[in-house]
């Protein structure tokens, strides 16, 4: 079973890439993040006819996630418990806010609960975004645990954009990020509470880095010279992290006319 993780950066705009791609890696399971766009707008006919079931949120032009499944696809679950809002008119993180934006759907799919994860982007370290970030990604932490102590053997794929850096290894240039978002001790510390309960990288084993990366901005020729981050990631329980036999990022996604700035990150799972 080949699961996968990609921002897509619009769905509309790179659908027959994101098709063409699902068969030439043979992928059963994709995960999708910025699909930008309503569920009326997505296109489901399109993957229904490529043999793929999905689930989708999303609300505007803005955020949105999906999962794509040839495996089934059961148990749907829009938001994950407690999760987050942000008051966009005051400005400040609502735990229990009525609507929440479109960053988390989550779905059975071949045995395996797959989260389809957009963690909020944080803007800067003095925004109002970095403690909606935090207290997200909080949020997520204690759902996760539950689960696991709920299940110790449930396999659990927590994948997504992460939008953090965990390591100064993820990035290729810790000074050129040094005060913003994506590599704060805040941030990198959410992003190891995530060990502590149980879920694993489970790329680091395969690719350590340095110079291991998932997304290069459009600007300054980020992708041609190799200047990219590591913010997309399979986090797996420990009954899924057992059954990686592989993962990579896939880089020739990022070349080309019409690329996302995100690659997709694959692992390959033993039966």
């Amino acid at each position: 079973m080949r699961i996968a993780t990609w921002n897509v950066n619009s769905i509309r705009t790179r659908q027959d890439r994101v098709l063409a791609w699902l068969d030439r890696a043979d992928i059963d399971v994709l995960a999708m993040q910025e699909t930008k766009c309503k569920d009326e707008q997505f296109p489901f006919e399109a993957f229904e006819a490529a043999g793929y079931e999905v689930a989708h949120i999303g609300y505007s032009q803005w955020n949105g996630v999906a999962i794509a499944s040839r495996v089934g696809i059961d148990d749907v679950e829009i938001g994950f418990p407690d999760q987050p809002g942000f008051d966009k008119d005051a400005g400040e993180s609502l735990l229990s806010a009525p609507v929440v934006e479109a960053r988390a759907i989550g779905a059975t799919c071949g045995g395996v609960r797959v989260w389809s994860l957009y963690v909020p982007n944080g803007r800067a370290l003095d925004d109002p975004h970095y403690t909606y970030k935090l207290e997200w990604l909080a949020a997520l932490r204690s759902a996760g645990s539950k689960w696991l102590s709920e299940d110790p053997d449930a396999q659990i794929a927590l994948v997504g954009d992460w939008n953090i850096a965990p390591t100064d290894l993820d990035v290729w240039s810790p000074e050129f990020f040094e005060g913003k978002t994506h590599v704060s001790d805040r941030e990198r510390d959410a992003f190891d509470a995530f060990g502590e309960v149980g879920f694993s990288d489970v790329m680091r084993p395969f690719h350590p880095g340095p110079g291991v990366y998932t997304y290069w901005d459009y600007t300054q020729l980020r992708f041609p010279r190799k200047e990219g981050m590591r913010i997309d990631f399979i986090l797996g329980s420990p009954a899924l992290s057992a059954r990686v036999t592989e993962a990579n990022v896939d880089r020739e996604e990022r070349k080309g006319k019409g690329a996302s700035d995100h690659a997709p990150v694959v692992a390959e799972l033993a039966d």
